[in-house]
């Protein structure tokens, strides 16, 4: 009903303006040829709502909390957020669950609300943000891990959207991963030249990770061999169990990258079981273990999506007026936006040459020494030849 008076006033103000021969303003901010359609329709700095008083943040969660990993990251974000500006900020968090009929139900309720600042992510809350933000104008949205279409879609300048480089995190756990795999003095470490790889689902965002998984353990050695599967889910832990049992026992598999949110947990189960090892992802995921240590110490790192300082850095920049709404942000390895988690001298068993050496490629990407190739935008015939080169 809110948006059907809002519509009719809207209509009602433009005839009146019409009749009193009102014309409307040139546009001073046409973009030229060589401007990308983001910069474009990005507002003018003015244009970014002052912070109120006490600014009223929400997390949407596509999901559930608990995944030790991607949704989790996200809370971590609210809490720092919280723990940063205390009374300045009121947080709140909205888990939606996997049913995926609620996400615009629910992304407008919380529009039509006193929230200032609503934040989401994942892939699957692209479209429910483009279909909604032009409806809240005076609102501002942070959506992260994906990007709306600034370039197809009107009345996205009250948008921010955060998209990681998650393949410059896949080079490292790669380049790690295949330094650990033949250390055999290293307990149930086999000296074959194989390692593993658990995605959820077969779509651009998890094959970001496993290219340069790939990449990086070519670039240790071009004779590593990468076994990959997919559970096609991102909540069936039970699947992801079952598959990595399968690279572990069958397929000569001493150590695993998982990239598969709560699906992904039933790989370090099934390291566990088997006594095999475990790379996490986008949290620590030794440390959100640290209550089941057998389970921890079967996780040697973990390949991280830092959306905790994302949001952190999306709210920094909402308070001091900068935040770059009608723009989409690429954050990897420079900006802390990616990275490995970090090892513990006194528990680790990974040696301090091969802390040193992804360090240095670290180093590398950084300086753009090194470029990685991403997945996003690859044609499926270059991303099956990157496969096909560790079979």
């Amino acid at each position: 009903m809110k948006k059907i008076l809002s519509m009719i006033l809207v209509l009602a103000l433009a005839t009146v303006m019409v009749a009193c021969g009102s014309k409307p303003a040139a546009s001073t901010n046409e973009a030229t040829p060589a401007e990308t359609a983001s910069e474009a329709a990005a507002p003018a700095p003015e244009a970014i709502p002052a912070p109120a008083e006490v600014t009223k943040i929400v997390l949407l969660v596509s999901g559930s909390l608990g995944d030790k990993s991607f949704h989790d990251s996200s809370q971590a974000g609210m809490d720092m957020i919280k723990e940063k500006y205390g009374d300045k900020v009121e947080i709140k968090t909205i888990e939606m669950g996997s049913d995926k009929t609620k996400f615009i139900p629910t992304l407008e309720d919380v529009s039509d609300e006193d929230w200032n600042v609503i934040v989401t992510g994942t892939f699957h809350m692209k479209e429910p943000v483009e279909e909604v933000a032009p409806l809240y104008p005076d609102k501002t949205y942070v959506l992260f891990d994906t990007a709306v279409d600034y370039e197809g879609i009107d009345g996205l300048n009250n948008v921010y959207s955060i998209t990681y480089k998650q393949n410059e995190a896949g080079f490292l756990a790669g380049a790690f991963a295949a330094q650990m795999t033949t250390m055999t003095e290293i307990e149930n470490i086999n000296p074959d030249k194989k390692i593993g790889f658990l995605g959820a689902m077969d779509i651009p965002v998890v094959n970001d990770f496993l290219v340069g998984y790939i990449e990086g353990a070519k670039y240790i050695d071009e004779e590593m061999k990468v076994d990959i599967s997919y559970i096609d889910s991102y909540s069936d832990a039970a699947k992801g169990k079952e598959l990595a049992l399968i690279q572990y026992q069958n397929q000569s598999v001493d150590i695993g990258f998982n990239v598969a949110g709560r699906a992904g947990l039933g790989q370090i189960e099934a390291a566990n079981e088997a006594n095999a090892y475990a790379i996490g992802v986008d949290s620590d995921q030794a440390a959100l273990f640290a209550d089941s240590p057998e389970k921890a110490a079967r996780i040697f790192t973990s390949a991280l999506k830092r959306v905790d300082n994302s949001l952190l850095r999306a709210a920094d920049m909402y308070f001091e007026g900068t935040l770059p709404l009608g723009k989409v942000e690429e954050i990897g390895l420079e900006n802390n936006g990616v990275g490995l988690a970090t090892y513990d001298p006194a528990t680790s068993v990974v040696p301090q040459a091969v802390v040193d050496k992804v360090e240095d490629l670290k180093k590398q990407v950084i300086e753009g020494t090194i470029v990685v190739p991403s997945a996003i935008g690859m044609d499926s015939d270059t991303l099956s030849a990157i496969k096909a080169s560790v079979q």
